[in-house]
């Protein structure tokens, strides 16, 4: 997948996870089915990606989020699938595949997004989502 720059001006790149259990996968199509069950226009998230890796666009780039209650404006949300465990407990279940393309995908953006900063979705609601301390994990990308 071709990234492609948002002409919005994007400070923030935010980590999230599906909340489902691990080993199932989902794609942009079912995230969008459950958004718009929910009232919203579209999938809120701009990139997903799946148990393989594979990288899905969930929204364009250019349009404004709906992943962060007050910080969708200027930021943009990636999601990877999982992030609970069987009996749905938050739990980090990134694939070695995810954590690969995650670490791309974010290496990628921060630098095409110069004044973004990286933050877990917990770091702005009550939520255990990502299932992981983002700051701990990408530290060595937050700190380049």
């Amino acid at each position: 997948m071709k990234l492609i720059k948002s002409v919005r001006q994007i400070t923030k790149i935010i980590l999230h996870c599906t909340a489902t259990p691990e080993g199932r996968d989902v794609d942009a199509e079912e995230i969008t089915r459950w958004h718009k069950n929910i009232g919203w226009r579209n999938n809120g998230y701009h990139y997903i990606v799946k148990l393989d890796g594979t990288i899905e666009e969930g929204r364009s780039v250019q349009m404004v989020g709906a992943h962060t209650k007050g910080h969708n404006v200027g930021s943009i949300g990636v999601v990877y699938v999982g992030g609970c465990d069987k009996n749905m407990k938050p739990k980090d279940t990134r694939t070695p595949e995810q954590d690969f393309v995650l670490t791309n995908l974010l290496s990628a953006l921060l630098e095409m997004y110069p004044l973004a900063k990286l933050h877990g979705h917990n770091e702005f609601a009550n939520k255990a989502c990502p299932s992981f301390d983002v700051q701990e994990e990408y530290n060595f990308l937050i700190n380049k």
